[in-house]
């Protein structure tokens, strides 16, 4: 918590700029019409090019992404800053296009090297990333998705002032609908543009804080609407610039303070610039540990309310299921990560949690308490593709990234009726709170639906017949998730949910027996996941916390007060203990928590229903609930059962992934035993492409002469699905039929 910064004349008015844009809880009168269905889409808006510190190009990249591992959309997002390499150059002549051929130069050539000079000051060998967006990236990007027929679109991930990254995305100008119908032959024919990215960047990037060119001849301004921060008047406005720059504050608040500050004016610029054609969503925010006073570093609750607050069209949502997920620490995040005033301090929760940041993947922590407002705020993953580790880009092996598509997909509802699917539609459906996120392709289809005045026979159907069409269930008394469905007081609510397994080898290498489940007697081939359960999971609406009082702001507890050396953790109904200073106080802040929340139904073999979908099996629940309380509902499913050791609790909840990382070995726990012919060696001449390694992998770590599960085979191992929630509004008028509001 960081009681100075409420305290800061400039936060205060920041903070109270934003209350003002918090919409209302519902926005349709009954009786509306469901809006038409739509379609599940797949895609990953995280990942890395040679235009910042990734090693495909993006030619390359987009191939692998939606030819190989069936991406529906994709968004280019490289790192702020700056960078040396000419990232429109390719690897190798299959991926030339119109415009971008083949010239024996590979992607990794500087600009200096390609006669391209950087614009910028201070000037240099490096060039600024709003100039690559604006003039090299974007109509490349074009070029590509004109040229493949593909929806492709630029976005960014930031640097983030007063913390660490964060994915977003402003698309005003980019993909015009012609580039389609028109030959896109190279930059000089390129219909649209990035502008208003690169300008965003200029203005509100910290690592492109140094410049203060204004764009050159853009000439940008970074004023904000209505705000007495972002302008001249400010105390820290750069006139040469005209942007702010935190360092120049005065006073005593700290960099991380007056950068959080810095941060709130950029995504009120996206609201009131962009407000539909933005998104701004925190990245792996977990990763960097808490919220530093003093310097850049995590996100804690309080900040992502502020976001959300001040611009709730544009800061809908946290990236909790980061990408890394083949690291020897899984998200690469670790215990002592970081160094915050001198100490050394875990990610937050200091691990992941089956690939899961701690914050979406504790029953009852940080997302919970934002949903327990009511918030339009969801739950996504990315890849955050840079590499293969110790592998070549080409080998299915990996002790790093997985490319885009290749292991976890964002599984979005996109309503473009007859339209072609575009940024504006994509970016649409990402904030209608729609979306699921899937690892490992544990399942391929879902459909989650809340209905009122349907028998569970009716309300079953509608989402079998929803799951047919890979569409939302939609009629009339139904919501589906990122929807509220407003009910009377006592009403009887029936959800609904069908989950398909795909029964099809998964994009794993691997198909010798799961390591984790053989331990509890399960023998399951890695590239064959089944879906072992799932979870729905509830918890109470109580209203918006209000900024500045003792509930909304709090960081989760650091080190060991939450992940111990022993690899068990605390839980969010844990005090501290004597002789601790501490004692009788919460380990977790309330701001952090919702102790409502919890499981309200497990489904299984035992008590799902097996019915068709898309010709194929899949698993069909209902549960039945009578609401006298505003709340909420989401799901999770895994390929663990409960109590597998090392995996998940005896309730089913995943485990930290203390156990799996092999930054330290003498922390690994699961042997991998098998045996096989089909092993290929580390550093062969070839890269393996297959899917049938049929043994445990020689860059597994050997612990007294036990090879154990770490890598790219644990990620592949331990799978799980989350989907995003439904609200149950009550009213008291026991006569108002239902009606279902949506997020804009």
């Amino acid at each position: 918590m960081s009681p100075q910064f409420t305290k800061h004349p400039l936060a205060l008015a920041a903070i109270a700029a934003a209350a003002t844009s918090v919409m209302a809880m519902t926005a349709t009168p009954a009786g509306a019409q469901p809006s038409p269905a739509g379609k599940y889409v797949a895609g990953d808006f995280h990942n890395h090019s040679t235009c910042s510190d990734g090693s495909l190009s993006l030619q390359k990249k987009v191939h692998k992404s939606t030819a190989v591992w069936g991406l529906d959309w994709f968004v280019q997002a490289g790192h702020g800053g700056s960078g040396s390499r000419n990232c429109t150059l390719t690897e190798d002549p299959s991926l030339a296009t119109p415009g971008y051929p083949f010239t024996n130069q590979g992607p990794t050539t500087t600009w200096a090297n390609s006669g391209v000079t950087p614009l910028g000051n201070p000037g240099g060998a490096n060039m600024w990333r709003w100039q690559q967006l604006q003039s090299f990236a974007y109509p490349l990007i074009e070029n590509l998705a004109s040229n493949k027929n593909l929806p492709l679109f630029l976005g960014l991930e930031s640097v983030v002032e007063g913390h660490e990254h964060t994915s977003m995305a402003v698309i005003t100008g980019q993909i015009p609908a012609a580039i389609y119908s028109t030959q896109i032959a190279g930059p000089s024919t390129v219909l649209g543009n990035a502008n208003a990215q690169a300008q965003w960047t200029y203005c509100f990037d910290r690592g492109n804080g140094a410049d203060v060119s204004r764009g050159v001849s853009n000439q940008w301004t970074c004023d904000v609407p209505g705000s007495t921060i972002s302008s001249p008047a400010s105390a820290f406005w750069s006139e040469t610039g005209q942007k702010l720059i935190p360092s120049l504050v005065p006073g005593s608040t700290g960099l991380g303070e007056r950068g959080h500050i810095k941060t709130l004016e950029a995504v009120r610029w996206m609201q009131a610039n962009h407000r539909f054609a933005s998104y701004y969503i925190p990245a792996h925010l977990e990763r960097a540990g808490p919220f530093n006073p003093n310097g850049n570093n995590g996100f804690n609750v309080e900040h992502l309310r502020n976001f959300n607050n001040a611009a709730p069209d544009v800061a809908f949502g946290m990236e909790t299921q980061p990408g890394h997920g083949a690291s020897s620490e899984r998200g690469e995040y670790r215990p002592r990560r970081n160094n915050i005033a001198g100490v050394p301090t875990d990610s937050v929760g200091g691990t992941t949690y089956g690939g899961t940041g701690v914050y979406g993947a504790v029953i009852g922590g940080v997302w919970d308490a934002l949903l327990g407002e009511g918030r339009n705020f969801w739950f996504f993953a990315s890849s955050d593709w840079h590499n293969r580790g110790i592998f070549g880009p080409d080998d299915r092996r990996s002790t790093l990234d997985f490319e885009p598509g290749e292991y976890q997909k964002n599984f979005t509802l996109v309503k473009n009726g007859t339209d072609r699917l575009n940024p504006q539609n994509i970016v649409d459906g990402l904030r209608s709170g729609n979306t699921w996120v899937d690892s490992g392709q544990l399942i391929d289809r879902l459909a989650f639906v809340a209905c009122t005045g349907l028998s569970a026979a009716q309300v079953q159907a509608l989402a079998v017949a929803a799951a047919n069409d890979s569409s939302a269930p939609s009629a009339a008394g139904c919501a589906t998730m990122g929807e509220r469905l407003t009910v009377p007081s006592g009403a009887s609510v029936v959800l609904a949910i069908v989950a398909r397994d795909p029964q099809t080898p998964s994009n794993s290498p691997y198909n010798f027996p799961n390591p984790s489940l053989l331990q509890v007697g399960i023998t399951q081939p890695l590239n064959l996941p089944v879906l072992d359960h799932v979870d729905l999971i509830g918890g109470l609406v109580t209203g918006r916390k209000t900024p500045g009082a003792p509930d909304y702001a709090g960081a989760w507890p650091s080190n060991t007060d939450w992940l111990r050396l022993d690899g068990s953790t605390a839980t969010i109904n844990d005090v501290y203990l004597p002789p601790d200073p501490r004692a009788g106080q919460p380990v977790v802040p309330a701001a952090a928590k919702n102790t409502s929340a919890g499981i309200r139904a497990v489904f299984n073999r035992n008590n799902w229903t097996t019915v068709n979908v898309g010709g194929a099996p899949a698993v069909a629940m209902t549960h039945t609930v009578t609401v006298t309380q505003s709340q909420y509902f989401r799901l999770r499913g895994t390929n663990m059962p409960a109590s597998v050791p090392f995996e998940t609790d005896a309730n089913g909840n995943p485990l930290p992934d203390f156990f799996t990382n092999a930054a330290d070995v003498n922390n690994l726990r699961i042997p991998c035993t098998t045996v096989g012919t089909n092993v290929p060696p580390v550093g062969g001449r070839k890269p393996f492409t297959g899917n049938n390694i049929n043994g445990c992998p020689s860059h597994l770590p050997v612990v007294n002469g036990v090879r154990l599960s770490a890598f790219d085979v644990a990620a592949w191992a331990d799978l799980w699905f989350y989907s995003n929630p439904i609200y149950i509004q009550t009213e008291a008028a026991p006569t108002r039929a239902a009606r279902v509001a949506r997020a804009k």
